[in-house]
């Protein structure tokens, strides 16, 4: 049997906004140590992952390992049916195929139960190695999420520079160009409002602006955010939940500015390649004339080479 207890019902909500738009699909798995999730989008561009510890819930029991899967966008409309202060839990037996979803209001005189069916969801749980990163910034949520609403009006990548002067967001479209800077900024009263850079050595990436966006959802579970850059890594953006876990998306470098190339990625090393792509040569049968001969007038010529170069694919 498992069953959680959450009295911040509001928690999981905010989860499953966050992540609603970005994952349709997903396995939850149920642990001794938690709640988790972790899960790519659909064009496979982005990995989420999060964790719910069990000592951060009001009341945990996990008998055996157990793995329910749920469509996200359903999963949210149960939640909706909760107040944001009411007591969550969910529960599921060994051997069904439903969860329960029950909200007790705080004076307990109100409970609903909700039962929803799970599915049979095929995915690969990928191992996510440790990696060095050669910049880590961290920064306000609510600053993060308003840099990328304003660039997202002007282009649709962001170019993100970490150097010794801040970090810089950028971006070019048909209307102009924007760039923000944020410098390091330690001397506040509230530490939550601090911008802290760490840096091992300059680092620039460039990231499509509507996944970053959609990571930036996930501002109302954390007033800080921690963007760790590398240049051979994927950028990942995390958001700390309190005392309970952590909300983690990954997102691959999509973009090369300098080429068009295609995207090539290796879901276990986390790691993107760019490959050229050749369109395939067209075989033209040559003209026979009515004696039987080939007419060596016709050339065969390659598609691809229109003028020496070849042709690639863009990567939305």
């Amino acid at each position: 049997m498992f069953e959680l207890r959450l009295v911040e019902g509001g928690l999981l909500k905010k989860i499953l906004e966050s992540l609603k738009d970005l994952v349709n699909d997903a396995n939850f798995d149920c642990s001794a140590t938690g709640f988790s999730l972790q899960a790519m989008d659909s064009s496979h561009v982005a990995l989420v992952a999060f964790l719910l510890r069990a000592e951060g819930f009001d009341h945990y029991r996990c008998d055996r390992n157990l793995t329910m899967g749920m469509n996200l966008g359903n999963m949210a409309k149960m939640l909706k049916c909760a107040a944001n202060d009411d007591i969550v839990t969910i529960k599921a037996d060994d051997g069904t195929d439903t969860v329960t979803f029950m909200f007790e209001n705080p004076s307990q005189d109100k409970i609903a139960d909700f039962e929803m069916k799970l599915m049979d969801i095929d995915s690969e749980h990928l191992g996510i190695p440790e990696a060095e990163f050669e910049a880590i910034v961290r920064m306000p949520s609510a600053e993060y999420a308003r840099i990328c609403r304003d660039l997202s009006s002007i282009g649709d990548t962001v170019v993100i520079s970490v150097s010794k002067e801040g970090v810089r967001f950028s971006t070019r479209g048909d209307i102009g160009t924007a760039n923000i800077v944020c410098r390091q900024n330690t001397s506040v009263d509230n530490p939550e409002d601090a911008t802290v850079i760490e840096m091992e050595k300059p680092v620039t990436q460039t990231f499509a602006l509507k996944y970053m966006s959609s990571f930036a959802k996930a501002t109302p579970l954390a007033n800080q955010v921690t963007i760790s850059m590398s240049s051979e890594l994927p950028v990942v953006v995390e958001y700390k939940i309190a005392e309970v876990g952590y909300l983690s998306p990954y997102s691959l470098k999509t973009l090369n500015l300098s080429k068009k190339q295609s995207l090539k990625w290796s879901p276990y090393s986390l790691k993107s390649e760019f490959v050229e792509e050749r369109k395939p040569k067209v075989e033209i049968e040559p003209e026979t004339k009515s004696n039987g001969e080939a007419d060596a007038s016709v050339e065969t010529k390659p598609e691809s080479e229109t003028n020496g170069e070849a042709e690639v694919m863009d990567v939305e």
